[in-house]
């Protein structure tokens, strides 16, 4: 897709702030413990909408991996921000969707819920139309579910299904490649843009600014977004940086260094 002056159609993207114990964390390929911690998450939050970001992707990794949850602290960064959120991070039946949505989110991302309770996710879908996301883990083709601790089902009849229901956007989450900072898995987006009409966003695997070059390349093919987490939590890149190279305008800032809160605590950091 292209705009009016020729350009290559933008990428948009939402910097995450992935949850776990009331601490801004990045895990490794979705194992609950890995990767590092990173302070405070209304930090993180408040840094990624000052440095221009549109959207924050914001997850409960708690709650996904059915160990309680941070549903107060999340609810007050939604309603803090000034920029549309995407929440995600145990949504999975009638309560926990309200929950979400009454926070004021632009959209919930429902995972395991469209997997393991596929009739209550249609409902979901009808009622709510865009609000819904649904987040699409993938090992090869077959679904994780359960914070990726259980095997969900087959990819492909799971998009086809949804894909009847009205689902209006998924979230593709190669979980090999997800905090591993070594490229998205273009060919499986792809994949999943040919076979719906759906928006996809893609995660996992985001590491350079040529990375989301490749998936702006994509857009016409039906990548609508990119999430980016460990990437800027490691300073591969700045924000704004990757606002330019994704075609979005950002406020210009004095300064894009990132927050001491962004910076990796390094008694959280494996083998200190």
């Amino acid at each position: 897709m292209t705009d009016h002056t020729g350009q290559v159609g933008r990428l948009e993207l939402l910097p995450a702030v992935d949850v776990a114990d009331g601490q801004a964390v990045q895990l490794v390929q979705g194992v609950a413990g890995s990767g590092g911690q990173f302070g405070d998450p209304w930090d993180a939050a408040r840094a990624w909408q000052d440095q221009g970001a549109e959207w924050v992707h914001l997850v409960d990794l708690d709650a996904a991996f059915g160990r309680g949850n941070n549903r107060a602290l999340l609810a007050d960064i939604v309603g803090w921000l000034d920029i549309k959120v995407e929440l995600s991070g145990g949504i999975r039946d009638e309560e926990t969707l309200q929950a979400a949505l009454a926070t004021g989110c632009r959209r919930v991302n429902l995972g395991t819920a469209a997997l393991e309770d596929p009739e209550w996710t249609a409902r979901a879908i009808a009622a709510h139309g865009d609000r819904i996301a649904v987040g699409l883990d993938v090992r090869g083709t077959r679904l994780a579910a359960r914070g990726w601790t259980r095997e969900g089902g087959d990819l492909w009849e799971t998009l086809e299904r949804l894909d009847l229901e009205g689902c209006a956007r998924y979230v593709v989450t190669d979980v090999a490649k997800d905090g591993m900072l070594q490229g998205p898995n273009i060919d499986l987006l792809l994949d999943v843009c040919e076979r719906t009409k759906r928006p996809v966003v893609a995660s996992g695997g985001i590491s350079t600014l040529d990375d989301l070059r490749a998936l702006r390349a994509v857009v016409d093919r039906g990548v609508e977004g990119a999430i980016v987490g460990s990437a800027l939590y490691r300073e591969a890149f700045t924000l704004p940086d990757a606002l330019d190279v994704a075609g979005r305008p950002h406020p210009k800032k004095s300064s894009v260094v990132p927050p001491s809160v962004l910076r990796e605590d390094p008694e959280n950091h494996p083998g200190a």
